[in-house]
């Protein structure tokens, strides 16, 4: 957590972090010093110095001193030796600024309850309120007495007034509308779906004052048992961007109006990008600001409508956070939450240790994954639907659970998103996973030290590969793909996108499967499509890259354009409203390409856990340059890529001072 003092730390034995050189290129670290003293202020006993530590480590630093109490605060500073300087006094960084924290009240303990609590294991920052003023704020309704007003994005939270009224209408009501939706010159008072309108009044005071607009709280994201509680003190709270403000007198005048965004701690800053395609430009925007926007509930939810954490929400929601917010608390929280309360999609399930992985290559930080080890293994590998070959079977969940509709395979939502996928008892997409999760877990196992469960994975993951290729792959049909099934005679875009982006598809077979991938168009929902890009990008075929940005920046129903054309300020759940009748339009699976160019465009990626040695690849495809700033938990990397006039790709990287660019192309 880069802001400690914001929140109270569930943990005896914190961990401390630091950016050498204030994440500016230079020299890389030889040696620290860390600091820890009684008091808030930092000037009352040290209860901890590590004395100068020879390490070019500077995450991770577990607490090893003086045991802390629950409840108390304590100061830390740390600071460096920079590599090919002596270790004297002199060649010592400045002390860093002290930084405060504080301790829970008590020891964390039990599953991460519903809805949050004090025994959650994971440190976690409360919601903010931001006041977000009007870009547009005119007196145009009902003959002058009505204001109309547009706050140019959507936002969760609720909205004040500043009012000033005559004492003659001390009293008197003032009618207040606001919704996500504006249609035909004025606010939709009838929105689709689950697009949100709500209708209230306030009551006049005589004189100028400031009122905050009560709405109706939704039974259903409030009061459903699986639905993340806000706390109490926040008050309903709904997404909208319009308002209209009707007065019953001209006398009554309407100063400003404010939405208070509810929000986890973000950083705007933090993430830039910029292109040759001002299209793709606004589609990063469009996903970057999903972050920010949908982070209000503390927890990764899927939309206002049910306000439920999901897997596969989840893990698209954390790519996509880290790529645009040095930020990490926030996906731990969802992810761990998650394991104590899973969802009932059989793929949601595996998506598990996909987070897990993802969480430990951003911050290189294991004790999750060491807290956790035993679930990942043995409830979210789904080793027990294996068959003899290694494939799982998975078709006839239901059945084997009593008729249950809390379980089963899913493949894509909606359902009219699908491609026709044949649903078999060997389901390829689910394969694919498994494979994936094999080979995830082996690196799981490797770095919580369960060498020998490592090597059994690695084993299983390879013998699986073969057998996947030997009963999946149709090579006699469209120069050879992947069939939905065991025994089906159809292929959809889902069963071939899933084994490229997971690395199951041989390499003399990717230039057929990358064919048909793009023969099918995007014949998939917003949730594959983080999938089908990034298999694309990894693929290294010819004119995938091209592709898969033309996927970004490109218009369509099935598109991000689809949503900007329709005024969209956050991502969608759905392509288009015709797709999901009941859509909320505040999803943020919906913002794969947050991630996507950040990995492969700009193409910065981890090369070992933490961000020390990274991996800088841009893949400009039909775009001329690229330009922008990756966070990490190292810093900030800034990269600058452009193709010249024969064709060759260059590229200038900034990176911090602890941080070596082991590739670059």
């Amino acid at each position: 957590m880069a802001m400690p003092g914001k929140t109270r730390i569930a943990t005896l034995r914190p961990t401390f972090g630091w950016i050498p050189g204030g994440g500016k290129p230079g020299p890389a670290q030889q040696a620290y010093q860390v600091r820890v003293a009684l008091g808030p202020a930092g000037n009352g006993t040290a209860l901890w110095d590590t004395g100068t530590v020879v390490s070019s480590s500077s995450l991770n630093i577990e607490y090893a001193g003086e045991p802390l109490a629950w409840g108390g605060a304590w100061c830390w500073t740390v600071r460096t030796w920079a590599t090919g300087s002596d270790l004297s006094e002199q060649a010592a960084s400045p002390w860093a600024a002290p930084q405060y924290f504080t301790l829970a009240d008590r020891a964390p303990s039990g599953p991460v309850p519903k809805g949050g609590g004090d025994n959650e294991p994971v440190s976690v920052y409360q919601p903010e309120v931001h006041p977000v003023a009007s870009v547009r704020l005119e007196r145009d309704l009902a003959g002058g007495r009505g204001w109309t007003i547009d706050f140019g994005k959507q936002a969760f939270g609720w909205l004040e007034l500043d009012l000033e009224a005559p004492s003659n209408l001390d009293g008197s009501p003032v009618t207040v509308r606001l919704g996500e939706a504006w249609r035909d010159g004025a606010l939709d008072r009838t929105p689709p779906g689950s697009v949100r309108y709500a209708e209230s009044a306030v009551t006049l005071r005589a004189g100028r004052h400031r009122y905050r607009v009560e709405t109706p709280a939704d039974e259903r994201n409030t009061t459903w048992p699986a639905a993340i509680r806000l706390p109490a003190a926040l008050g309903v709270v709904l997404p909208f961007r319009f308002a209209e403000v009707e007065a019953d007198s001209l006398g009554v005048v309407l100063h400003e109006a404010f939405l208070m965004r509810v929000q986890y701690p973000f950083d705007e800053h933090a993430a830039a990008f910029r292109s040759s395609s001002p299209e793709l430009d606004a589609v990063w925007e469009l996903c970057r600001y999903s972050m920010l926007a949908t982070s209000f509930a503390g927890y990764y939810v899927d939309g206002d409508r049910e306000r439920i954490p999901y897997e596969a929400d989840a893990f698209i929601n954390q790519l996509s956070h880290y790529a645009v917010d040095r930020e990490f608390s926030l996906a731990r929280r969802t992810h761990e939450y998650l394991l104590a309360h899973p969802t009932w999609p059989t793929e949601w399930k595996q998506h598990s240790i996909l987070i897990a992985w993802a969480d430990y290559e951003a911050t290189g930080d294991a004790r999750s994954l060491r807290r956790h080890y035993g679930c990942l293994k043995n409830e979210k590998l789904l080793s027990q639907y294996e068959r003899a070959d290694g494939l799982l079977v998975t078709g006839n969940l239901r059945e084997l659970q009593g008729g249950r509709t809390d379980c089963g395979d899913i493949v894509d939502w909606p359902l009219c998103e699908r491609d026709g996928y044949d649903f078999r008892l060997v389901n390829t997409v689910v394969n694919a996973f498994h494979y994936r999760t094999l080979v995830l877990m082996e690196k799981i196992a490797r770095a919580t030290g369960n060498d020998r469960d490592a090597e059994a994975f690695a084993s299983r993951a390879a013998a699986f590969c073969d057998r996947f290729n030997e009963v999946l792959f149709d090579a006699g049909r469209d120069g050879g793909v992947y069939i939905d099934g065991e025994g089906s005679d159809h292929a959809s875009l889902h069963a071939n996108l899933f084994p490229l982006a997971f690395g199951l598809v041989p390499a003399e077979r990717r230039a057929g499967v990358v064919a048909f991938i793009r023969s099918r168009g995007m014949a998939c929902s917003v949730y594959p499509a983080q999938f089908l890009l990034e298999g694309l990008f990894e693929s290294g075929v010819p004119g995938a890259a091209d592709y898969a940005i033309g996927l970004m920046a490109g218009g369509g129903l099935r598109s991000w354009r689809n949503m900007l054309d329709h005024d969209a300020t956050i991502t969608w759940e759905a392509w288009d409203q015709s797709f999901k009748p009941n859509q909320d339009w505040n999803h943020a699976w919906g913002a794969a390409p947050a991630n996507i160019i950040t990995r492969y465009v700009l193409g910065v990626r981890p090369l070992e856990p933490g961000y020390g040695r990274i991996l800088v690849a841009p893949q400009l495809g039909t775009l001329t340059k690229a330009e922008g700033t990756v966070p990490t938990i190292r810093g900030r990397v800034r990269v600058r890529a452009w193709r010249d006039a024969g064709g060759s790709t260059h590229c200038e990287v900034e990176a911090p001072a602890n941080v070596t660019v082991s590739a670059l192309a």
